[in-house]
């Protein structure tokens, strides 16, 4: 035995060092490959590209997910996929909400593929604390599932009866407000940058965030109210963190890449809203069915996820056809 093995071998968070890692070399080769060789240079990504780009990192999920099955098991295996499908889902609001925030700060789409790369940076950041978070509580208190399960069973209400077509109002947002009013935000974008220098009212040069930077914020906090729901569906398809964390990225980067052709056509898909809400009622009932029936299996949970939004994608496209796609972006 080598002096590293003891160190590959051990338990983190309930899953070896070493399982770990590779996921951890996988998406740092991922983003590398993304930014520094695909995307060197500032430039409109195409609705092709996009595909191709999203087709890649899918895959790459995919992939892993069966590389989960063969280490961890079929029961491993299928959580995965099922945290990978419902994180991908829940964030198609998300894509939503960052088309409207590149439309109202007039970000050109040359510099948005940047926003968003270095927003997922944020993401695995975040997602690290708060499912380190959700672990640590469920360890210490198993009774934290039902506050779960209760939540879910809320949220999917509330989706369920909430209204197709009600957008909000970013001029009217609070932390837009409170951004706008606590940091120099320059009023024109500086090329693809985030911060320059320039004299403020004493004709002092200092610091200003550029609009790009406003962006990244709003994206990043958008996000972090988005992981409220989405964390503890998966929290209620399995503890374990490993699946959890590892199958909330890799639907995160594969939904980003897929962002330049879906922000185009997400009216599409006006009605998945209800097929989330469905799956969110779902999930938050199995925790409570555990106790009546025992454990739902890993299959059966998969199959009506993949279900309710199959039927929800397929509903929205009947309903949609024949409108007109949405204003492309600035």
């Amino acid at each position: 035995m080598t002096a590293l093995e003891p160190f590959f071998l051990a338990e983190f968070l309930g899953t070896a060092t070493w399982l770990w890692l590779v996921f951890i070399s996988i998406v740092i080769s991922l983003l590398v490959f993304d930014l520094g060789v695909l995307h060197r240079e500032h430039r409109e990504i195409g609705v092709r590209e996009s595909l191709l780009l999203s087709a890649g990192y899918i895959t790459a999920g995919l992939l892993f997910g069966l590389w989960v099955w063969q280490v961890k098991g079929g029961d491993a295996g299928m959580d995965f996929y099922t945290g990978f499908l419902i994180e991908k889902s829940l964030s198609m609001d998300n894509v939503f909400l960052m088309a409207m925030i590149f439309s109202f700060l007039a970000i050109p789409r040359k510099y948005q593929h940047e926003v968003l790369f270095w927003g997922i940076l944020g993401v695995i950041v975040l997602r690290a604390i708060m499912i380190g978070l959700g672990a640590a509580l469920i360890a210490e208190f198993s009774w934290i599932l039902y506050v779960f399960g209760i939540f879910l069973l809320l949220t999917g209400v509330k989706m369920l009866f909430s209204k197709v077509d009600a957008h909000p109002d970013l001029s009217e947002n609070p932390l837009v407000k409170f951004l706008r009013k606590h940091m120099r935000v320059t009023d024109r974008l500086h090329e693809g940058r985030f911060f320059v220098r320039q004299a403020d009212a004493n004709g002092k040069s200092v610091l200003w965030a550029t609009p790009l930077f406003l962006a990244l914020v709003l994206i990043e906090c958008a996000d972090l109210v988005f992981a409220v729901d989405s964390v503890p569906a998966i929290f209620a398809i399995t503890q374990d963190p490993f699946i959890v964390y590892t199958s909330n990225i890799f639907a995160i980067l594969g939904l980003r890449a897929l962002y330049f052709a879906l922000a185009a056509m997400i009216h599409r898909f006006a009605y998945l809203k209800y097929a989330l809400a469905l799956v969110l009622v779902f999930i938050g009932g199995k925790i409570f069915l555990v106790g009546i029936i025992g454990k739902i299996p890993a299959v059966i949970s998969l199959s009506v996820t993949l279900g309710l939004l199959l039927g929800g994608v397929l509903l929205s496209l009947w309903k949609t056809r024949g409108q007109p796609p949405a204003s492309p972006q600035v």
